[in-house]
């Protein structure tokens, strides 16, 4: 196992290393190339002089005028944690601290951007995937136990109808019923925003005072998430619940599942406790690709919501060809990715003890 494992991780640096030559390479050849609209109105508003200066020094710090693989390795030599460091004659091979550049537009470090997008989308995603997996799961084995019953054809034709709605008219839809501020009845959730105003003045725990009930700033968060997780969740549970209920009709007529009901084991331990974790193969399968499509379809529900995540950053950046913020999002979705599939090939081990990594 742990040789098995040490060689993915190996395998991750040239794979991410793909990841991210392709988006840069695309972005170079792109017309105007990394960078080349920024530079034009880079110190539009300064004097002559100051705006020059800028110019020439981000040119110099990017090496704008080199070739493009010439320019890829310099960007690979900043992010990497191991490299030459310091200045002059005190320049030595070590290691180092990586650098993601600096955000042409918000002038920030990118590295501070997504410190602060990142976890918002991951706590997004953290709440949506157990989520959608508890409902996936459940749907999907008694829609496999009930086969072709009121109860398996209910369930597959409401998850099917609810994949088919958009996310965008959806959270739209939740706004106007449930976050409606023309109608104090419709007024159950905010419209947007991941906090109140005063979010940072509360406890973080509820509590009862002499004013009355404080909700406490993790109740108060939990109220904002529940329209921007319901947008996010729907759309998955069809597939994973189909998904899963194709597995489990075919472990259900197995051999090992006939010998247990002969023993007169409960029909309730023969589905849960045979049929169903030898089902789970395909869903762990799956798993390797819902945070990172997960990471890409929060976009829209960041948008609708005002809510400012890491897709919200990647698509202005995107807009704006901001390079250091668009390379450093394609790293960290790549990472994340591989990441999950690591993960997934060894919850293999768990789910079934036949797996073997030797």
């Amino acid at each position: 196992m742990l040789a098995y494992v040490v060689r993915r991780v190996l395998l991750m640096f040239p794979t991410l290393l793909g990841i991210t030559a392709v988006v840069f390479f695309v972005m170079a050849l792109s017309p105007g190339g990394v960078g080349g609209p920024l530079l034009a109105n880079v110190g539009g508003e300064m004097e002559a002089g100051q705006g020059a200066a800028l110019r020439e020094y981000y040119e110099q710090r990017y090496g704008l005028g080199k070739p493009v693989p010439v320019q890829y390795l310099n960007w690979l030599h900043a992010i990497s944690p191991v490299g030459m460091s310091g200045e002059g004659d005190a320049r030595s091979f070590g290691l180092k601290v990586p650098d993601l550049g600096e955000s042409f537009v918000k002038g920030r470090p990118v590295l501070q951007l997504y410190g602060e997008a990142l976890p918002i989308t991951l706590l997004l995603n953290v709440l949506t995937i157990p989520l959608v997996y508890a409902v996936a799961i459940v749907t999907g084995v008694y829609a496999a136990r009930f086969r072709g019953e009121a109860v398996d054809v209910g369930l597959g034709t409401t998850l099917l109808g609810l994949y088919s709605v958009p996310v965008i008219w959806a959270g739209v839809l939740l706004i106007g019923f449930f976050a409606n501020q023309q109608y104090p009845a419709l007024r159950l959730f905010p419209t947007g925003g991941l906090s109140s105003i005063r979010a940072p003045e509360m406890a973080f725990l509820p509590s009862w005072g002499g004013g009355g009930f404080a909700p406490g700033f993790l109740l108060d968060r939990l109220w904002h998430l529940v329209l921007p997780v319901i947008c996010l969740t729907y759309g998955g549970f069809a597939v994973l619940s189909k998904l899963m209920r194709a597995s489990v009709l075919e472990n259900i007529n197995a051999d090992y599942v006939r010998t247990a009901r002969a023993k007169g084991v409960a029909e309730r331990d023969v589905l849960w406790g045979h049929a169903f974790r030898n089902s789970l193969l395909p869903l762990i399968t799956v798993a390797a690709g819902i945070l990172p499509s997960l990471l890409g379809g929060s976009l829209i529900v960041e948008q609708i919501f005002s809510i400012r995540g890491m897709g919200l950053l990647m698509l202005e950046a995107i807009y704006a060809r901001d390079r250091d913020v668009v390379l450093a999002g394609a790293l960290i979705s790549g990472l994340l990715t591989l990441v999950c599939i690591l993960i997934s090939d060894l919850l293999y081990a768990v789910a079934d003890p036949r797996v073997s990594y030797d």
